[in-house]
């Protein structure tokens, strides 16, 4: 091992970060986000290769296993981002953080295994080396379940009794473990087992209790701890692209739970241990109430003479597959000269940004999109709002009713609006389980079936008013 070519790949590494800085930046808007993606994959690749190439002393030659392995998860990534449809972009999310995590799991794990027999410790590599274990499970295991409770599979299958007291306990019982190994004087390995298995337990039992509602934060805070369990991992390598990038995907997951818990108007601590979507309550609902039918053919008059219209898509408009037809609706109407734009809620669907994603995949220009403040001063001028599929961000029993679970969240207030449509497949809650007002205002009318079918036959019917 030369001096020089230590020289040479730590420079290399350093283009890598700036690759993902650079990267990063430029994901922070939607008209630079594709190249923000192709420089942070360059750095990524560019990272890779270095690594394997990078000059160390040893007897032994992994490379044709490395090759593979990379060879069997390329194919897999680029299969699954290929089929994926985009409402279940936020299952694949939450799957590939799991992976993350358990990446970091494993390393520590391979760590503790290699760990020199008749060596102290106390010291800071086993010490990190044990949290990094802890955070790669947590994230893996809750992945996993948020994962599940995505799908739906989860949402109500899976109730733990008394989760505070259960999450509470498995947390002293991982500190009192970790606390105990590093006093041993010698690493016993059947107390890394041990760890390990707690805390994946803890990481099933840390997302269990947290309502579907809830899950783009939960999410959010998972890819924090894959980045920080990404971080620990460079420490324990001393390899210092894994270090920055897994603090640059830490930070920026901490700094977006904190702007969608500042989004929904609540705390971490209320997401975590008071999570809405976990039961199917009704709150605010009255089955005396009933509510309007819009008909294709009004509703088609309405849209084609009024001047502004605004839209509310939400995951109902991603399940349909939607969101191509919601756009040709779109440039039908401003042909007729009438103005169109969208109205997106910063926790709409079942990730953060996947309403964004979701128009910009059907190259709906970014002026368009309204954030919620900029959308809730037009509503009062506006002549019609289209709710294709959202229903918890626009329930103002988040404005209204105490007992809610919504209560106090930021809404987009369409109620403001001269008029309301809501396209919905029926009159059941939404994801946070509770039932919405909102359908039975007075200015509202409901048109019923699949978001797709309803707009095709919308535009049919503009063409002939």
């Amino acid at each position: 091992m030369t001096n020089t070519a230590v020289i040479i790949t730590e420079y290399v590494y350093l283009i890598s970060i700036i690759l993902f800085i650079v990267g990063l930046k430029k994901l922070s808007h939607p008209d630079t986000a594709k190249m923000g993606n192709l420089f942070a994959s360059a750095g990524m690749g560019l990272a890779i290769l270095t690594t394997l190439f990078y000059p160390i002393e040893t007897e032994t030659n992994n490379y044709m296993l490395i090759f593979a392995a990379m060879l069997v998860g390329g194919l897999i990534g680029l299969i699954a981002a290929k089929k994926v449809q985009m409402t279940a972009m936020p299952e694949m999310v939450s799957l590939f953080n799991g992976l993350g995590g358990a990446c970091a799991m494993m390393i520590s794990f391979v760590e503790f295994y290699n760990y020199p027999a008749g060596q102290s410790l106390m010291n800071g590599q086993i010490l990190t080396t044990i949290f990094a274990l802890f955070i790669g499970s947590i994230s893996f295991t809750g992945s996993l379940i948020a994962y599940g409770k995505l799908q739906g599979s989860l949402r109500d299958s899976l109730v733990l009794p008394y989760p505070k007291i259960i999450n509470l306990t498995l947390l002293l019982v991982i500190i009192g473990i970790s606390i105990y190994i590093v006093s041993l004087p010698e690493l016993s390995f059947v107390w890394v087992i041990l760890l390990l298995v707690f805390s994946l337990v803890y990481g099933v039992t840390f997302v269990t209790p947290i309502g579907g509602g809830d899950m783009p934060v939960v999410i959010s805070l998972l890819n924090s701890f894959t980045g920080l369990g990404a971080a620990l991992a460079g420490l324990i390598y001393g390899n210092q692209v894994m270090l920055v990038g897994g603090i640059l995907v830490g930070a920026s997951g901490t700094i977006l739970t904190i702007l969608m818990c500042k989004a929904m108007n609540r705390s971490l601590l209320n997401v975590i241990i008071g999570g809405f979507g976990t039961s199917g309550g009704a709150s605010g609902s009255s089955k005396d109430q009933n509510v309007k039918e819009a008909t294709y053919a009004d509703l088609a008059i309405q849209l084609k003479y009024a001047q502004k219209v605004i839209i509310v898509p939400g995951y109902g408009l991603a399940v349909a597959q939607a969101q191509h037809t919601c756009h040709e609706m779109e440039k039908i109407l401003e042909a007729e000269g009438v103005s169109v734009k969208y109205a997106i809620h910063p926790v709409a669907g079942r990730m953060p940004g996947h309403m964004n994603v979701l128009l910009a995949e059907a190259d709906v220009p970014y002026p368009q999109l309204l954030e919620l403040d900029d959308a809730n001063r037009e509503f009062p001028s506006t002549d019609l709002v289209l709710v294709i599929g959202a229903n918890d961000v626009v329930n103002p029993a988040a404005k209204d009713d105490p007992s809610s679970p919504i209560y106090g969240m930021p809404i987009l207030d369409v109620a403001q609006a001269k008029g309301i449509v809501v396209f919905k497949r029926s009159m059941s809650t939404g994801y946070a389980g509770i039932a919405n007002p909102l359908f039975f205002n007075a200015k509202n009318s409901m048109l019923f079936g699949d978001a797709k079918v309803s707009l095709q036959k919308l535009i049919t019917e503009i063409g002939n008013a």
